[in-house]
């Protein structure tokens, strides 16, 4: 299990960094979006190069956070099903959703997403607004994107494996991140 621990905070490192330089490009997407609204209202003009930089920041943004927010717990729960079952029960229907959900799905987008990309490269793609850009790049994020939560739902995999185990603490229960939910008999 040491070896898959190994690896578990390797992906969990990767996804940290990501998570952290995307927080530099919320930034930049705001100047750009600022900018477009004054230059639009005060010359009454407008780029479509800028707008489309607008929207493939939010991409970028959204598609590569996906894998540390999961790293942080904070995507999206069930919390009104799973909030009275015991601690041991959660963590097994985070197993099996990992499995039965979460890794399909991913699996399925990646190779969906390849093709696409590797045409839109192979044709040097463009928009089809006057001004407009590259479309390869962005839309390269939606594979390395679904790749980044893919091995977070990988490290996160193990991680709940390794915790049903008693191999590692359960960060849920004692707060050190969002618990998921009481444990039973607890009087919060």
């Amino acid at each position: 299990m040491k070896p898959l621990l190994s690896l578990s905070s390797l992906i969990d490192a990767l996804n940290e960094r990501v998570g952290r330089t995307v927080y530099w490009l919320i930034l930049v997407m705001v100047v750009v979006s600022a900018g477009n609204a004054t230059v639009r209202y005060l010359f009454n003009t407008s780029s479509n190069a800028w707008l489309e930089v607008q929207w493939y920041l939010f991409s970028v943004v959204f598609l590569l956070s996906a894998g540390y927010t999961l790293l942080k717990n904070e995507h999206i729960r069930i919390d009104v099903v799973t909030g009275r079952m015991s601690r041991r029960v959660q963590l097994w229907i985070d197993i099996l959703g990992t499995i039965f959900f979460l890794f399909p799905m991913t699996l399925l987008i990646l190779k969906l997403s390849w093709p696409m990309v590797a045409e839109s490269f192979a044709r040097n793609e463009m928009s089809g607004d006057a001004g407009g850009l590259l479309r390869w790049p962005v839309k390269a994020m939606i594979p390395l994107g679904f790749g980044l939560l893919l091995l977070q739902g990988l490290s996160e995999l193990i991680k709940k494996i390794a915790i049903l185990n008693g191999i590692l603490p359960d960060p849920g229960e004692h707060g050190q991140h969002a618990p998921i939910a009481p444990l039973e008999g607890d009087a919060r």
